[in-house]
């Protein structure tokens, strides 16, 4: 049971927030920072006054039923509301124990999802083509915006490679739990004999770091430029302008050759390797919050196989959590994704509470 001193608190702190906006002379960082908090609080203002006012209700309950005085009927009437407020106490201590728990500063963030062809060959790559267009489409149906930072082609019309930003509201939080490998069983229109064919693509989602959230020194960094290249290493361009980057402390690389501009290549190769610097260190806050806890839907692990597409079935499964959908169709096409993220969503929040038990 969360304390009632703990709920008057937060009730005590959204009030102190509403004033704190309505002045004219705050800092504009202050502003921004109590505007978010002030919101965040907001979705469960009415439900910590619930709790409060069932507090009461309980209050004036135990006193009817604490008199031996008491009509019998209005006893009886009395244990009944007492039951219903025990069900109504459960259902909003989960609401506010979930408000309370730990935020992932990143889940406000927009992304940078990589994807990359996995066993299976050209199949691979179309598969990796079609989780790509299924990003987009959540994407429009969320209303983000999609910008692809590189691309590598495959024979058969997919991708071997592809990394793009997804920038829009809360895209992190909705995205994250799709890192890992993407696993397709399916009959490709190469095949004879209608056999199904098992490929995997491997996606990593990483929250878009600003120059704020990491700070890179120039010193630790190795910058190569050479010429881009097209299929088959035929040269594409007939200056330097693609670029390495090497994170010597960390030995983590990254490439950039899509722009014909080295300048522009730079920008982007600096974006992807913020944005994995970034990682790397949340994961390792979440891994030392979470040491007790058995398992960990949001571990980013991409060697992890989560979830098989299964054509010939039209069902999408994710491993982690048992869910099976045959929706196969309506999921490619963005429609029923958010039944599955917000499972696992749930189920990511259930493990926390349990950890914090």
């Amino acid at each position: 049971m969360i304390p009632l001193e703990k709920l008057q608190n937060i009730l005590k702190r959204y009030n102190d927030l509403e004033s704190s906006l309505s002045k004219t002379d705050v800092d504009k960082k202050e502003f921004v920072k109590n505007s978010k908090e002030y919101s965040s609080i907001g979705e469960v203002v009415e439900t910590v006054k619930n709790f409060i006012q069932l507090y009461k209700d309980k209050e004036d309950l135990k006193k009817i039923l604490d008199d031996k005085n008491s009509d019998k009927e209005i006893r009886e009437m009395a244990e009944l509301d007492v039951e219903e407020i025990k069900k109504k106490e459960i259902e909003f201590e989960k609401i506010i124990k979930v408000f309370l728990l730990p935020k992932d500063e990143a889940d406000e963030k927009n992304a940078i999802v990589e994807i990359r062809a996995g066993t299976g060959g050209l199949e691979a790559s179309l598969f990796a083509s079609d989780l790509f267009n299924m990003y987009q489409k959540v994407s429009s149906i969320n209303g983000w915006r999609v910008e692809v930072l590189s691309a590598s082609a495959s024979e058969a019309g997919g991708f071997k490679e592809i990394i793009f930003s997804i920038t829009g509201k809360n895209v992190f939080s909705k995205l994250k739990f799709e890192s890992g490998v993407h696993r397709v069983q399916r009959v490709p229109d190469t095949e004879t004999q209608g056999r199904v064919h098992t490929s995997a693509a491997t996606v990593a989602v990483l929250a878009e770091a600003e120059e704020v959230d990491i700070k890179i020194d120039e010193n630790d960094l190795r910058i190569d430029v050479f010429r881009s290249s097209g299929p088959g290493g035929q040269s594409v361009n007939t200056t330097d302008s693609a670029v390495r980057i090497t994170h010597i402390p960390t030995g983590v690389v990254v490439s950039q050759q899509d722009e014909k501009s080295q300048h522009k290549n730079k920008a982007k190769a600096l974006k992807i390797l913020r944005s994995k610097l970034y990682e790397a260190e949340r994961l390792r806050i979440e891994k030392e919050r979470s040491v007790a806890r058995k398992s960990q839907i949001g571990s980013g692990d991409r060697s992890e196989r989560i979830r098989t597409y299964n054509f010939p079935q039209g069902r999408v499964t994710d491993h982690r959590i048992n869910l099976t959908m045959h929706k196969l169709t309506g999921f490619l096409a963005g429609d029923d994704f958010s039944e599955m993220s917000d499972a696992l969503q749930m189920k990511h929040q259930e493990e926390l509470l349990e950890s914090v038990k």
